[in-house]
């Protein structure tokens, strides 16, 4: 009996332990389901069939996630001062449309472009950087055309001729007298398109990188009127300066005759007239003074200290004025003025006339 009772008390422990080991196994794979459900967003349910899980009819996509990567903003390269290549010259090509550069292009941005940019910037009212920014970019395209290998390139096709060799009349010495102010022809003007014109036509346009035809298309001609001031009737006709009667002061002795009326000046020694030139004074606000003076000081190499200008061979007579030699007025013409000078703009003239002038010799500013 004994022995009996020790064998079913000993069933009864194993089958405690058993049941107890089991209920924990159940508790911990409940508990681990549960937490890999977690993990995934995921809920488990059980299956309701022993067949395929998948709904999914034959021929239909594999459904994917959207892809939401972003690209990345596309940058855009400035343009800056010394950069290159084909953008530059499309810059400079479209410039050239609005008047602002020359229609050669160079491909590099040089000072030239820089000041240009600034000038189209400043007058749609960006900043003035001198600096193609995406703002300016846009805007310079939006009101340009699209340029094209040959203009890029500067492969340039002749224009039909406006004026060719054998023309004659009052554009032709138009264009002659123009010629003849930026030095490609010298003489006088002769209102016939002859050799010497063509000669000078043909140097003009291939300094300019115009196609070289000695004809004058709109190409040549427009390029030629920007660097030239209309010409005088003197100019075209081979007119002197008409110099106005002698003030009283400048029949004696050695005179520097200064007529504002005929704007010119001339050199008079005892009466007798050694050199006519044209002559241009100051503005309203800075006149050149009236009345007898005398040439108190000459210098070659002059430069004005107040405005940073060149003034070559000046023969001062009066404070800061002078007579001297004037590239603006050689330019310009009488388009311009001085601060109150006498400007000359025949430069070998006003050279040999500085050559013949002493210090203590008059000076006479009066209006026939």
């Amino acid at each position: 009996m004994r022995v009996l009772r020790t064998l079913l008390l000993t069933v009864l422990v194993v089958g405690l332990l058993a049941a107890s080991a089991f209920g924990a196994g159940r508790v911990l794979r409940d508990r681990g389901e549960r937490a890999s459900a977690s993990d995934t967003g995921a809920v488990p349910v059980e299956p309701t069939s022993s067949g395929p899980t998948s709904t999914s009819t034959a021929g239909d996509p594999t459904p994917t996630a959207p892809d939401t990567t972003v690209d990345p903003e596309p940058t855009f390269d400035t343009l800056v001062r010394g950069d290159r290549g084909v953008r530059v010259r499309e810059l400079q090509q479209r410039l050239f449309q609005l008047s602002w550069l020359p229609e050669t292009t160079t491909g590099v941005v040089d000072d030239a472009t820089v000041t240009a940019v600034r000038g189209f910037q400043a007058k749609r009212h960006l900043r003035a950087t001198g600096i193609v920014d995406e703002r300016t970019w846009q805007r310079l395209v939006r009101m340009t055309k699209e340029p094209t290998h040959d203009q890029l390139f500067n492969v340039f096709e002749p224009g039909p001729a406006i004026l060719e060799h054998g023309d004659r009349g009052q554009d032709v010495r138009d264009l002659q007298a123009r010629l003849v102010e930026i030095a490609w022809l010298f003489g006088d003007v002769s209102g016939v398109y002859d050799d010497e014109t063509v000669k000078a036509v043909r140097g003009f346009q291939a300094k300019r990188e115009i196609p070289v035809t000695g004809e004058v298309d709109q190409r040549t001609l427009d390029r030629l009127h920007a660097m030239t001031t209309t010409p005088t009737r003197e100019a075209m006709f081979n007119l002197g300066p008409q110099a106005g009667a002698l003030d009283a002061r400048c029949r004696t002795g050695r005179v520097i005759c200064v007529d504002k009326t005929s704007s010119t000046l001339r050199w008079v020694v005892d009466g007798k007239v050694q050199l006519t030139i044209e002559a241009r004074f100051g503005a309203s606000t800075t006149p050149t003074r009236e009345g007898l003076f005398h040439v108190y000081y000459k210098d070659a190499d002059h430069v004005s200290r107040l405005y940073g200008s060149s003034m070559p061979y000046a023969m001062f007579f009066s404070g800061g004025q002078a007579v001297h030699y004037s590239s603006d007025f050689a330019a310009v013409g009488y388009a311009g003025a001085s601060h109150g000078c006498v400007n000359v703009r025949d430069y070998d003239a006003v050279a040999w006339l500085f050559d013949a002038v002493q210090v203590g010799d008059k000076v006479v500013v009066y209006w026939s």
